[in-house]
């Protein structure tokens, strides 16, 4: 399974939430790590595909502790059937996702979205979401494969259009003052 883009079909979408990382205890529960900006929504989450399952399995029990989650999976009943899954990645369905505020996207509902300037001017494709604390940043690449670097800010893009799968940007400018 490839990495969710804006173009996949919701029910295709499976979000990477955690890894997991160790058995907890003896009676098949793990321990993730957790890669989600919203830890909290685990406890919610009711079913989790592992790796790139198909069929999803149902989550019996979720909890916080000390930043990483215990998570009990359904047909994971000892300590070795649980050994066994360290290093699976642990995903999940769109609708299984926290929901986000308006004007807020998933990265992959960016990955693949047509970069255009706001004369229309074509830039290249998002291909790469880096994380920065402050803010994201957008690679884009052309077909000629140069990159820009396009900070997610509100006076930079300017507008995302899903169904169009375009965003228009206003590219930041530096001028030599001498």
């Amino acid at each position: 399974m490839s990495e969710p883009t804006w173009q996949t079909p919701p029910e295709r979408v499976r979000l990477a939430v955690g890894v997991i990382t160790a058995p907890q205890g003896l009676r098949g529960e793990v321990r993730m790590s957790i890669w989600t900006h919203f830890p909290e929504h685990i406890p919610e989450i009711t079913t989790i595909y592992l790796n790139e399952e198909e069929t999803p399995r149902r989550l019996l029990a979720a909890r916080l502790h000390r930043g990483i989650a215990i998570l009990r999976i359904e047909g994971v009943e000892t300590r070795d059937e649980a050994e066994r899954l360290r290093g699976t990645v642990v995903r999940i369905s769109r609708d299984q996702a926290a929901p986000l505020a308006e004007g807020d996207y998933y990265h992959y509902q960016l990955l693949g979205l047509t970069v255009v300037d706001e004369a229309g001017n074509p830039l290249g494709t998002v291909t790469d979401i880096i994380e920065t604390g402050a803010n994201d940043v957008y690679v884009v690449r052309d077909e000629g494969g140069r990159e820009t670097l396009i900070p997610a800010l509100r006076d930079v893009v300017l507008d995302i259009d899903l169904e169009r799968g375009c965003m228009t940007v206003r590219p930041l400018r530096y001028y030599d003052e001498g």
